[in-house]
Protein backbone atom coordinates (compact mmCIF):
# COMPACT_ATOMS: atom_id res chain seq x y z
CA UNK A 1 0.00 0.00 0.00
CA UNK A 2 1.48 3.36 -1.07
CA UNK A 3 2.16 6.00 1.50
CA UNK A 4 0.00 9.13 1.54
CA UNK A 5 1.65 12.29 0.27
CA UNK A 6 2.44 15.03 2.77
CA UNK A 7 1.52 18.38 1.25
CA UNK A 8 2.64 20.39 4.32
CA UNK A 9 5.60 19.67 6.59
CA UNK A 10 6.55 21.87 9.54
CA UNK A 11 9.95 21.19 11.11
CA UNK A 12 11.06 22.58 14.51
CA UNK A 13 9.28 25.89 13.89
CA UNK A 14 9.55 28.62 16.50
CA UNK A 15 8.19 32.15 16.37
CA UNK A 16 9.18 35.00 18.69
CA UNK A 17 7.69 38.48 18.72
CA UNK A 18 9.95 41.27 19.95
CA UNK A 19 7.81 43.74 21.91
CA UNK A 20 10.68 46.03 22.85
CA UNK A 21 11.55 45.20 26.44
CA UNK A 22 10.23 41.66 26.24
CA UNK A 23 10.30 38.83 23.71
CA UNK A 24 7.14 36.73 23.50
CA UNK A 25 7.72 33.15 22.42
CA UNK A 26 4.54 32.18 20.56
CA UNK A 27 5.58 28.94 18.85
CA UNK A 28 8.01 26.71 20.71
CA UNK A 29 9.18 24.00 18.34
CA UNK A 30 6.33 22.74 16.15
CA UNK A 31 6.71 19.52 14.17
CA UNK A 32 3.82 18.58 11.92
CA UNK A 33 2.94 16.69 8.75
CA UNK A 34 -0.33 17.14 6.86
CA UNK A 35 -1.48 14.69 4.21
CA UNK A 36 -2.87 15.90 0.89
CA UNK A 37 -6.66 15.91 0.60
CA UNK A 38 -7.35 15.95 4.36
CA UNK A 39 -9.67 18.29 6.25
CA UNK A 40 -7.61 19.55 9.20
CA UNK A 41 -8.75 21.68 12.14
CA UNK A 42 -6.17 23.51 14.25
CA UNK A 43 -7.80 24.16 17.61
CA UNK A 44 -6.78 25.74 20.87
CA UNK A 45 -7.55 28.61 23.24
CA UNK A 46 -6.89 32.25 22.35
CA UNK A 47 -3.19 33.00 22.53
CA UNK A 48 -2.21 29.35 22.05
CA UNK A 49 -0.38 30.07 18.78
CA UNK A 50 -2.80 28.46 16.33
CA UNK A 51 -3.23 31.58 14.16
CA UNK A 52 0.54 32.12 14.14
CA UNK A 53 1.05 28.53 12.97
CA UNK A 54 -1.64 29.11 10.35
CA UNK A 55 0.27 32.17 9.09
CA UNK A 56 3.51 30.16 8.91
CA UNK A 57 1.86 27.47 6.75
CA UNK A 58 0.36 30.11 4.46
CA UNK A 59 3.62 31.96 3.93
CA UNK A 60 2.06 35.06 5.51
CA UNK A 61 4.85 35.20 8.11
CA UNK A 62 8.29 33.65 8.54
CA UNK A 63 9.42 31.51 11.46
CA UNK A 64 12.12 32.71 13.83
CA UNK A 65 13.70 29.28 13.37
CA UNK A 66 12.76 26.01 11.71
CA UNK A 67 11.28 25.34 8.29
CA UNK A 68 7.92 25.10 6.56
CA UNK A 69 7.65 22.98 3.41
CA UNK A 70 4.82 23.06 0.87
CA UNK A 71 5.11 20.10 -1.50
CA UNK A 72 8.63 19.68 -0.06
CA UNK A 73 9.60 23.23 -1.08
CA UNK A 74 11.13 25.27 1.77
CA UNK A 75 9.05 28.43 1.44
CA UNK A 76 11.56 30.51 3.44
CA UNK A 77 14.01 30.04 0.56
CA UNK A 78 11.64 31.54 -2.02
CA UNK A 79 12.18 35.09 -3.24
CA UNK A 80 9.28 37.57 -3.29
CA UNK A 81 8.19 36.62 -6.82
CA UNK A 82 8.32 32.87 -6.13
CA UNK A 83 6.39 33.28 -2.87
CA UNK A 84 3.74 35.37 -4.64
CA UNK A 85 3.44 32.63 -7.29
CA UNK A 86 3.01 29.98 -4.59
CA UNK A 87 0.34 31.97 -2.77
CA UNK A 88 -1.52 32.73 -6.00
CA UNK A 89 -1.62 29.22 -7.44
CA UNK A 90 -1.11 26.73 -4.61
CA UNK A 91 -3.00 28.29 -1.68
CA UNK A 92 -6.48 29.76 -1.33
CA UNK A 93 -7.24 31.94 1.70
CA UNK A 94 -10.51 32.41 3.60
CA UNK A 95 -10.65 34.96 6.41
CA UNK A 96 -13.04 35.55 9.30
CA UNK A 97 -13.76 39.09 8.06
CA UNK A 98 -14.39 37.93 4.44
CA UNK A 99 -11.92 40.53 3.01
CA UNK A 100 -14.04 41.23 -0.06
CA UNK A 101 -13.47 44.47 -1.98
CA UNK A 102 -16.59 46.62 -1.32
CA UNK A 103 -16.76 48.35 -4.72
CA UNK A 104 -16.53 45.10 -6.68
CA UNK A 105 -19.29 42.64 -7.49
CA UNK A 106 -19.24 39.04 -6.27
CA UNK A 107 -17.97 37.90 -9.66
CA UNK A 108 -15.25 40.56 -9.78
CA UNK A 109 -14.06 39.60 -6.28
CA UNK A 110 -13.75 35.98 -7.37
CA UNK A 111 -11.87 36.72 -10.59
CA UNK A 112 -9.15 38.88 -8.98
CA UNK A 113 -6.83 35.92 -8.22
CA UNK A 114 -7.33 34.67 -11.80
CA UNK A 115 -6.27 38.03 -13.18
CA UNK A 116 -3.05 37.87 -11.15
CA UNK A 117 -2.51 34.35 -12.50
CA UNK A 118 -2.71 35.63 -16.09
CA UNK A 119 -6.06 34.07 -17.01
CA UNK A 120 -7.97 35.93 -19.73
CA UNK A 121 -10.98 38.02 -18.72
CA UNK A 122 -13.42 35.79 -20.63
CA UNK A 123 -12.06 32.57 -19.12
CA UNK A 124 -11.97 34.13 -15.64
CA UNK A 125 -15.61 35.26 -15.92
CA UNK A 126 -16.67 31.81 -17.11
CA UNK A 127 -14.82 30.07 -14.28
CA UNK A 128 -16.07 32.63 -11.76
CA UNK A 129 -19.70 32.03 -12.73
CA UNK A 130 -19.20 28.28 -12.42
CA UNK A 131 -17.74 28.74 -8.93
CA UNK A 132 -20.65 30.97 -7.90
CA UNK A 133 -23.03 28.22 -9.03
CA UNK A 134 -21.09 25.67 -6.96
CA UNK A 135 -21.41 27.76 -3.80
CA UNK A 136 -25.10 28.42 -4.42
CA UNK A 137 -24.86 32.05 -5.52
CA UNK A 138 -25.32 31.82 -9.28
CA UNK A 139 -27.94 34.58 -9.27
CA UNK A 140 -25.88 36.99 -7.18
CA UNK A 141 -22.90 37.58 -9.48
CA UNK A 142 -23.60 41.30 -9.89
CA UNK A 143 -24.21 41.99 -6.19
CA UNK A 144 -21.65 43.93 -4.16
CA UNK A 145 -20.70 42.78 -0.64
CA UNK A 146 -23.03 45.32 1.02
CA UNK A 147 -25.93 43.69 -0.83
CA UNK A 148 -25.08 40.21 0.51
CA UNK A 149 -25.59 38.62 3.92
CA UNK A 150 -22.61 37.51 6.00
CA UNK A 151 -23.10 33.91 4.92
CA UNK A 152 -23.32 34.90 1.26
CA UNK A 153 -20.16 36.98 1.57
CA UNK A 154 -18.34 33.99 3.05
CA UNK A 155 -19.57 31.83 0.17
CA UNK A 156 -18.07 34.37 -2.22
CA UNK A 157 -14.84 34.14 -0.21
CA UNK A 158 -14.89 30.33 -0.54
CA UNK A 159 -15.36 30.64 -4.30
CA UNK A 160 -12.51 33.17 -4.48
CA UNK A 161 -10.24 30.80 -2.54
CA UNK A 162 -10.93 28.13 -5.19
CA UNK A 163 -10.37 30.50 -8.14
CA UNK A 164 -6.99 29.12 -9.22
CA UNK A 165 -7.68 25.48 -8.26
CA UNK A 166 -5.29 25.52 -5.27
CA UNK A 167 -3.91 22.43 -3.53
CA UNK A 168 -4.54 23.97 -0.10
CA UNK A 169 -7.28 26.14 1.37
CA UNK A 170 -6.37 27.98 4.56
CA UNK A 171 -9.44 29.09 6.49
CA UNK A 172 -8.85 31.40 9.47
CA UNK A 173 -11.91 31.28 11.78
CA UNK A 174 -14.21 30.97 8.73
CA UNK A 175 -17.36 30.80 10.88
CA UNK A 176 -16.31 33.40 13.46
CA UNK A 177 -18.60 36.17 12.17
CA UNK A 178 -21.55 33.94 11.29
CA UNK A 179 -24.59 32.73 13.18
CA UNK A 180 -24.90 29.06 14.15
CA UNK A 181 -26.94 27.89 11.15
CA UNK A 182 -24.93 29.86 8.59
CA UNK A 183 -21.68 28.67 10.15
CA UNK A 184 -22.80 25.06 9.75
CA UNK A 185 -23.62 25.73 6.10
CA UNK A 186 -20.12 27.11 5.47
CA UNK A 187 -18.49 24.12 7.23
CA UNK A 188 -20.49 21.69 5.04
CA UNK A 189 -19.60 23.70 1.94
CA UNK A 190 -15.88 23.54 2.74
CA UNK A 191 -16.11 19.80 3.38
CA UNK A 192 -17.90 19.23 0.07
CA UNK A 193 -15.32 21.30 -1.79
CA UNK A 194 -12.58 19.23 -0.16
CA UNK A 195 -14.22 15.94 -1.14
CA UNK A 196 -15.12 17.00 -4.68
CA UNK A 197 -11.79 18.63 -5.54
CA UNK A 198 -9.33 16.75 -3.35
CA UNK A 199 -8.24 20.03 -1.78
CA UNK A 200 -6.48 20.04 1.59
CA UNK A 201 -8.45 22.27 3.98
CA UNK A 202 -6.60 23.63 7.02
CA UNK A 203 -8.74 25.67 9.39
CA UNK A 204 -7.65 27.58 12.47
CA UNK A 205 -10.80 27.68 14.55
CA UNK A 206 -12.55 27.87 17.92
CA UNK A 207 -15.65 26.27 16.41
CA UNK A 208 -16.27 22.78 17.80
CA UNK A 209 -18.71 22.10 14.95
CA UNK A 210 -15.57 21.61 12.85
CA UNK A 211 -15.05 18.27 14.58
CA UNK A 212 -18.00 16.94 12.59
CA UNK A 213 -16.11 17.19 9.30
CA UNK A 214 -12.44 17.02 10.33
CA UNK A 215 -10.24 14.10 9.31
CA UNK A 216 -7.72 15.23 11.90
CA UNK A 217 -7.68 17.73 14.75
CA UNK A 218 -4.44 19.37 15.88
CA UNK A 219 -4.71 20.77 19.40
CA UNK A 220 -2.33 23.66 20.18
CA UNK A 221 -1.57 24.78 23.71
CA UNK A 222 1.04 27.29 24.88
CA UNK A 223 2.88 27.32 21.55
CA UNK A 224 3.22 23.55 21.32
CA UNK A 225 1.22 20.69 19.85
CA UNK A 226 -0.73 19.23 22.75
CA UNK A 227 -2.14 16.28 20.82
CA UNK A 228 -3.22 15.19 17.34
CA UNK A 229 -6.43 13.20 16.98
CA UNK A 230 -7.64 11.25 13.97
CA UNK A 231 -11.34 11.22 13.17
CA UNK A 232 -11.95 7.82 14.77
CA UNK A 233 -10.45 9.10 18.03
CA UNK A 234 -12.95 11.96 18.30
CA UNK A 235 -16.07 11.60 20.42
CA UNK A 236 -18.82 13.26 18.39
CA UNK A 237 -22.01 13.11 20.40
CA UNK A 238 -25.59 13.97 19.57
CA UNK A 239 -26.44 17.41 20.92
CA UNK A 240 -22.82 18.45 21.31
CA UNK A 241 -19.22 17.79 20.45
CA UNK A 242 -16.49 16.72 22.79
CA UNK A 243 -12.90 15.74 22.17
CA UNK A 244 -11.97 12.26 23.27
CA UNK A 245 -9.72 12.22 26.26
Amino acid sequence: MSESKNIVRVSEVTKDFDLGKIVVKVLKGINLQIEAGKYISIMGPSGSGKSTLFNMIGGLDKPTSGKVFIDEVDIAQLDAYELAWLRCRKIGYIFQTFNLIPVMTALENITIPMTFAGISADDAAKRGMALLDQVGLGGRHSHRPSELSGGQQQRVAVARALANSPSIILADEPTGNLDLSTGEDIIKLLKNMSLERGVTVISATHDYKMLNVSDQVIWIRDGRIDKIQERDELDIRTGGLESAQ
